[in-house]
């Protein structure tokens, strides 16, 4: 999308905005939440042009790193914009900012209308993390070799942490509003290796917190909705398992079922879905147990329950291709944008392509 640049780029979100541009979004500085200079910017494509704009400046809190970025276009044709503003230079102390903008598609950045912070209480949360850390020593084969910071006195007490449950709930993949006008923003805690979904029933006006998807590894949820009201988490892998961690709702997010481990491998690294027009399900993700340089999109046609097709945006024996986002545009073309790191630079990567072309598999 750019030329390679010398510092940090990441994180990306991607929108289509109504009269057919591409808008993309992501943080940069010399650094991520260690480095005050860490601004949110944004770049777009014109409907019918072949190259990307020049970058421009989306959100720069003075002082503070701005990180992980996602988009969404509302139904009311209202783009959103979620990031986390670190406040001491770790992720535990983050907090999740939104802006909201009805002229986005000029040139140049958004003009914001609204800008607001999402304060979260978890629901339930002490007594379902515990509950599921109990599950979770179940489900790995040796509970004594838990590291110290997994031990249960350490973990009741953190848990019990008021203010540390209601800090460092960030923000990776874009939002899903479900028919009933339900709005979920999906978030994740460094600080547990969880995720949680915000919460919205008017509109984006006032958000609430679900209970936590506590799996102690689980993070950066991407999620779908099946044709029968249930929720489906899909989430990076942040603990000992080299899988793609899933989990279910079926109250609309208020709570989520124990946290398994799906059959696709995951390196420690984001992911993202999207439900098609067709119905079928794809899912962006690293297919590898170690390293980010093979870069997937799986399709399934049975909501997730297998993944039929597979191909390969990247395959490399070096360099970072990750932290996808991916969107369906209006045409029926599927858009995915994501962090670009080799030797020389990093940069973000656009990547336009159909089912059918995924269904055609990897070239022999």
């Amino acid at each position: 999308m750019f030329p390679l640049h010398k510092q940090h780029n990441h994180a990306p979100g991607v929108v289509e905005c109504p009269n057919g541009d591409l808008l993309v979004s992501w943080y940069r500085g010399s650094g991520e939440r260690s480095a005050d200079d860490v601004a949110v910017y944004g770049a777009r494509k014109k409907a019918k042009a072949t190259e990307w704009g020049a970058a421009f400046l989306m959100v720069d809190t003075p002082g503070f790193p701005d990180c992980n970025t996602t988009m969404w276009v509302d139904k009311d044709d209202k783009l959103w914009l979620f990031w986390p503003v670190i406040i001491a230079n770790s992720w535990e102390s983050c907090i999740t900012q939104y802006r909201v903008s009805s002229d986005f598609q000029k040139d140049g950045a958004p003009k914001w209308t609204w800008q607001d912070t999402i304060l979260l209480k978890p629901k339930n949360f002490e007594e379902v993390m515990l509950r599921e850390f109990g599950t979770w020593k179940k489900q790995i084969s040796d509970a004594t070799k838990l590291p110290v910071s997994l031990g249960d006195d350490v973990v009741k007490k953190r848990v019990g942490d008021k203010l540390l449950s209601r800090l460092g709930w960030q923000p990776r993949c874009k939002p899903i509003q479900l028919a009933s006008g339900r709005i979920l923003l999906p978030l994740y805690s460094d600080t547990y290796s969880a995720g949680l979904m915000a919460i919205s029933d008017d509109g984006g006006k006032t958000w609430a917190a679900s209970q936590p998807i506590a799996g102690f590894g689980n993070i950066q949820p991407a999620v779908l909705e099946r044709k029968d009201g249930t929720l489906v988490a899909y989430m990076r892998e942040n603990g000992v398992f080299k899988k793609i961690r899933v989990a279910e709702s079926k109250d609309k997010g208020e709570s989520w079922g124990t946290v398994t481990s799906s059959e696709l491998p995951n390196p420690g690294s984001g992911l993202d879905a999207v439900r098609l027009a067709s119905g079928n399900w794809a899912l962006i993700y690293n297919d590898t147990t170690r390293g980010r340089s093979s870069l997937a999109v799986s399709l399934s046609d049975d909501e997730g329950k297998t993944w039929k097709w597979t191909r390969h945006l990247e395959k490399h024996d070096t360099g970072s291709y990750h932290y996808p986002a991916i969107i369906q545009s209006k045409d029926g073309d599927i858009h995915a944008v994501y962090s670009y790191f080799v030797a020389d630079g990093k940069s973000m990567k656009h990547a336009r392509f159909t089912e059918a072309w995924v269904k055609e598999g990897d070239p022999k």
